[in-house]
């Protein structure tokens, strides 16, 4: 007999359900991600906040296009989550010091680091880090300086992103783990990588 649950409503998962299944449903992994949601003031309290379609296009918070580079098209935080443009919310990174390294494909099915992403997050140290939109990777956030963006492939087979100007980087408030609120420093980690 199957005894695995969903990890929201804590119904039996049945048979239809693959074997790495966490949820019973859409809407139970959209509320447990909810509770789970908070950003950290660092971000929150920048005014470079976006809304964003289905397919990651940047929307101001009354519809128009967004841009990555346009601080006219950013808003404040408490204006972004009220509005009901697009399917989500985007932070602009705009070279100030907060940085992304975006882990593609980081996560086994049971929604573990694999072992080259889990010696990317060692390194970084306690920084604030979250799922991204697909689930399947992960959104280490800090500070650092970086020149420009880069995409890099790992020991282990991994991809990482590494952002800090004229990118946006969907949100989506799930933090992993037991990661703090706050951007630690994420330098050595940059450099290291680079």
């Amino acid at each position: 007999m199957n005894t695995r649950r969903c990890e929201h409503c804590r119904e039996h998962l049945g048979a239809r359900h693959a074997h790495n299944a966490r949820f019973c449903s859409g809407r139970c992994r959209t509320a447990a991600c909810r509770k789970r949601r908070s950003i950290p003031a660092e971000l929150t309290q920048r005014p470079r906040w976006i809304r964003r379609s289905v397919h990651k296009v940047p929307l101001t918070v009354d519809r128009r296009p967004a841009s990555s580079t346009g601080p006219a098209t950013w808003s404040r935080y408490r204006d972004a989550v009220k509005s009901t443009a697009g399917t989500g919310l985007g932070f602009v990174l705009d070279g100030d010091g907060v940085v992304c390294l975006d882990l593609d494909h980081c996560l086994d099915d049971q929604g573990e680091a694999l072992p080259w992403a889990q010696r990317i997050l060692d390194a970084a140290g306690p920084t604030w880090i979250e799922r991204s939109v697909s689930g399947g990777g992960l959104h280490v956030w800090g500070m650092g300086v970086l020149a420009r963006g880069r995409r890099i492939t790992v020991d282990g087979g991994g991809s990482v992103e590494l952002y800090g100007d004229g990118r946006y980087i969907a949100i989506t408030g799930c933090t992993f783990g037991g990661s703090p609120q706050r951007l630690g420093d994420l330098q050595q980690v940059i450099d290291a990588l680079l």
